[in-house]
């Protein structure tokens, strides 16, 4: 019988120190047991933040400043490494190797100075340091263990697209080199551990897959390799019915599906990268969220179908930082194409619209973008309707930062009647007022805006309203180990 295959991705505080690190090579140590297992591997925590940081300085021509940055880290990497690798000879060779990625990193610094300019290109090159260090320190400590492991850097498995900054993978090419790289080093026995976040074009152009690109790399590699499972190593439970530093009562979801993660991921949910589900949905692979700090925890499971708790909702969530935007007025109803405008002025300007609502009448029509977008909108719209707000077809363009949305998420939400009912009469008690409503054809999630300082009090009385704090109803004793 074939042994399991399983992609272990770990996130940047799960590799946030020594301790961390060695605590995920144990991890993945105890995986390499039963079966065969990739490792997938973030910066250490708050490192790539800090590189972009740098690179934004030299940009600025701030030399000394970029230099103190990339010192700062070298030091936090060469502490985290005295820590880790007992052997003398061995802890010199791996020094010698992030010694090398640092001198990389500040011959991009200076160049970016010298030019005052900071490409994507390059800017995808200095974030992805963070990644192309943690690699090797999280080999190291395998070998420290007794596995024999091999630091890899996705720029040999992962292709992509030119788009620096948030490239796509092209699946075939990536599958080829893939199972040709890893497909040896697997068959012998040994745990790669692959640079998450980064990929390369097919002429070997380094990109990155966008911020918390991690976890998507690592079901990428799971459909490329056909993984059995994925299973994405963080610092929670898994998925959680609500943000529990708002509702007090939230608690670990058992099963959920590719539909609700992925929506909760795009309300805001910060468990998973948004595009995470998207290589995996077509090979059914499973993917587990689970906590490194806590790995008795069975975690989360993702399926395709998810499991029924009974009442339809599964898990609420909020997105803050976000702008509402109305165009209005009686008049726009004789507005020609109206939407269209609006709409067509708002993808000229890159906005990212988060939801939409418009009244029958459509005297009103509004939408929601994240606060960077919302001043660029606004004067795009404004300028794109001059003529009609002089005429007064048009009455008022205006802009609320004051606001957040909630989403309340289930996918058998369609096939429970009055959901939607209890949850407003939920909020009326409340006394939340609900400023705008949108809810998806697929009727698995419902949504709504309410003033930011609402936020906390709309999803207490949602969670209470639909049981998600009581104890989950069927039994969550699986854990990351195939069924």
């Amino acid at each position: 019988m074939k042994k399991p295959l399983r992609v272990m991705k770990f996130g940047g505080t799960s590799v946030g120190d020594a301790e961390c690190i060695r605590r995920s090579a144990q991890i993945l140590r105890d995986a390499s047991r039963e079966g065969a297992v990739v490792g997938v591997v973030s910066a250490m925590s708050g490192v790539t933040n800090r590189l972009i940081d740098a690179a934004i300085r030299a940009e600025a021509g701030s030399r000394d400043r970029a230099g103190a940055a990339l010192s700062a880290l070298r030091q936090q990497h060469s502490s985290a490494v005295q820590a880790l690798i007992g052997d003398d000879a061995k802890r010199a060779r791996l020094s010698a190797a992030l010694q090398s990625i640092f001198e990389e990193g500040e011959r991009l610094c200076e160049g970016t100075a010298l030019l005052h300019e900071l490409t994507p290109r390059t800017l995808d090159m200095v974030s992805s340091l963070g990644e192309r260090l943690s690699a090797p320190m999280v080999a190291g400590a395998l070998e420290e263990l007794g596995v024999r492991s091999e630091a890899v850097e996705a720029t040999e498995l992962i292709v992509t697209d030119t788009c620096h900054g948030g490239a796509d993978p092209l699946m075939d090419r990536t599958r080829e080199r893939s199972t040709t790289r890893l497909g040896p080093l697997l068959e012998a026995g040994v745990v790669p551990v692959v640079t998450g976040f980064i990929g390369a074009t097919e002429d070997g152009v380094l990109t990155t897959l966008g911020r918390g690109g991690s976890d998507y790399s690592a079901t990428i590699l799971g459909a490329a390799l056909d993984a059995d499972e994925v299973i994405i190593w963080t610092d929670v439970d898994g998925v959680l019915t609500a943000d529990p530093r708002l509702v007090s009562g939230a608690r670990t979801i058992p099963e959920i599906s590719y539909r609700e993660a992925s929506e909760l991921a795009y309300f805001g949910a910060k468990v998973l990268h948004p595009k995470t589900l998207r290589a995996v949905s077509e090979a059914g692979i499973p993917v587990w969220i689970r906590n490194s700090f806590a790995p008795e925890h069975a975690g989360t499971k993702i399926t395709p179908r998810g499991r029924s708790n009974g009442g339809g909702v599964k898990a609420l969530t909020a997105i803050r930082g976000v702008a509402l935007i109305t165009v209005g007025g009686p008049g726009i109803v004789g507005v020609t194409d109206v939407v269209g405008r609006t709409f067509s002025t708002t993808a000229e300007v890159r906005a990212n619209v988060l939801l939409i609502s418009q009244s029958s009448s459509q005297n009103d029509i509004c939408f929601i973008v994240p606060d960077a977008d919302a001043k660029r909108t606004v004067e795009a719209l404004r300028k794109e309707f001059a003529a009609d707000v002089a005429h007064e077809k048009v009455e008022h363009i205006t802009v609320d930062t004051s606001i957040a949305i909630v989403a309340v998420i289930g996918e058998n939400m369609r096939g429970v009647p009055g959901l939607a009912g209890r949850t407003f009469i939920a909020l009326g008690r409340e006394n939340v007022n609900v400023i705008a409503i949108a809810q998806g054809s697929s009727e698995s999630n419902i949504s709504f805006v309410v003033a930011e300082a609402d936020v906390k009090k709309a999803l207490e009385a949602a969670h209470t309203e639909f049981g998600l704090g009581a104890p989950a109803p069927l039994s969550a004793q699986a854990s990351g180990v195939l069924q």
